[in-house]
């Protein structure tokens, strides 16, 4: 039985590093790259304008248009599903086997990743419909389904999105969540798993039973908190190694285009090539901020706005947040503390979250390891809520009967326990294919309706130039 298990384990291992290789990383990219061309860099050229709307009183509320929760609340409720473990762990995963130019592509990947989270979100809100309660639906499966012309593709493509959103749900965003939150609180703490996962699951079932007006209040208060104490944490590290920052920064940008430039690009226990660095810094970068699977497009319909394109630009923000900044923190962090490429005290060499601890300890000591694993919790506890939304309008989606939502909600809260409480080496890599496996179809629709998404984004331009008149005057 062992023997089969472990088989299937390295099956599914193998088609998962398949399936996240070179050609799903160039699709992803590639997206980006596609509709900021075809927009003619629209949306990198209206951040500021998306991040003053991000901030405004207006976005707060309600009144504005139709939907159930404010523009504020909806983004907050996307971030709690991307910032997550990838923040903290997946930025060390990649500094170690990329090295620190990972950190470069990463964020240039992340800057193509706006307009890909743009168009998924402007044509969530653009193709959302209203259910039976009242509330609305939406996300890739709604805009596949009345998007696109050829209606029996569009349902076919719509159904195995909303499928592998559903599986994906309960994998890389309720297992593995739940047993990073279990290991950080027993390593730190001393808590066993179990009682920690009666704790996680008994918070999750109270919040995730109110629905989506329940999460967003949550995630309205817990994620920009969450953000801010870890970016104030980073900020700390990185003023406290300021005399490394200089030569962190050289090996950031020096050994994202030319390894061997520095020490034939050996670093203490890392050596990395150039391809390695951009294959790194990309998957995971993709892997945080999620820009292009279509997650974050399932809670962008449940906003309260007046036009598609006004809510496509506030939720474009959440991938600026996730990886132009804190992500940066991390990786500027880990660079300037010295860290990276030495060993452990167990003679292995230091990665993933054991790095980035061992980062913030340089700076702050035994407090640094508590502001990680703190971290660690509240993001990874944000992000099981934040994808229970979305696997919940995915199955919505699949099973229109709405009494069955609530058995997914309790069962959705019950898995976490089991998350918490065993080893998902074969979970992890199960749940990272289906997440590729959603990010296909939402990459073919954001292709068919490129033109879509153009015509919306240059008929709203002439909003944008009327509000910065208003706003002069």
């Amino acid at each position: 039985m062992n023997s089969f298990f472990e088989t299937a384990n390295k099956i599914v291992s193998d088609v998962d590093s398949f399936v996240w290789g070179p050609v799903m990383l160039i699709l992803l990219v590639g997206t980006g790259v596609f509709l900021t061309v075809k927009l003619k860099f629209r949306p990198w050229k209206n951040l500021g304008y998306a991040l003053k709307s991000v901030l405004s009183k207006e976005a707060h509320s309600t009144k504005r248009g139709t939907g159930d929760v404010s523009p504020f609340a909806c983004l907050m409720t996307a971030l709690a599903a991307t910032i997550g473990t990838g923040n903290i762990v997946g930025v060390a995963t990649a500094m170690f086997a990329g090295g620190p130019g990972a950190l470069v592509w990463m964020i240039l990947s992340a800057c193509f990743g706006l307009t890909s989270k743009f168009s998924e979100c402007m044509l969530a809100v653009k193709y959302r419909e209203t259910n039976e309660n009242g509330e609305m639906s939406g996300g890739p499966m709604f805009t596949m389904k009345n998007g696109i012309k050829n209606k029996s593709l569009g349902r076919c493509m719509a159904f195995l999105f909303a499928l592998f959103t559903v599986l994906a749900s309960f994998g890389i965003g309720n297992m593995t969540q739940a047993n990073s939150i279990s290991d950080a609180i027993n390593s730190s703490f001393g808590l066993s798993k179990q009682a920690a996962g009666v704790i996680i699951t008994i918070l999750a079932l109270i919040i995730i039973v109110g629905g989506i007006k329940s999460i967003s209040k949550v995630s309205s208060v817990v994620v920009p908190t969450m953000a801010v104490f870890y970016v104030i944490a980073g900020l700390l590290c990185i003023i406290i190694n300021i005399r490394n920052v200089p030569s962190g920064l050289y090996q950031i940008f020096v050994m994202a285009f030319n390894p061997k430039a520095v020490g034939g690009g050996v670093l203490g226990a890392i050596t990395v090539s150039a391809m390695n660095s951009v294959r790194y810094g990309v998957a995971r970068g993709c892997f945080s901020n999620e820009a292009g699977m279509g997650s974050a497009a399932i809670t962008a319909a449940a906003a309260t706005t007046d036009d598609c394109v006004r809510q496509g630009y506030i939720n474009m923000t959440g991938t600026f947040f996730d990886t132009i900044v804190v992500c940066a923190i991390t990786g500027l962090t880990i660079a300037s503390s010295g860290v990276l490429g030495t060993n452990g005290a167990d003679g292995t060499p230091l990665q993933g979250v054991m790095l980035t601890m061992a980062a913030f300890e340089s700076a702050l000591g035994v407090v640094g390891k508590y502001v990680v694993s703190i971290g660690i919790m509240l993001f990874a506890f944000s992000t099981i809520i934040g994808w229970e939304y979305h696997g919940e309008k995915a199955f919505e989606y699949l099973v229109p009967n709405l009494k069955y939502m609530i058995v997914y909600r309790v069962v959705f809260s019950l898995v976490v326990y089991v998350g918490a409480t065993q080893a998902l080496d074969f979970v992890w890599n199960f749940s990272d294919i289906m997440n590729a496996l959603m990010a296909v179809p939402n990459l073919i629709c954001m292709i068919m309706l490129s033109g879509v998404i153009k015509e919306e984004v240059e008929r709203y331009q002439d909003v944008i130039e009327s509000e910065k008149k208003t706003r002069k005057k």
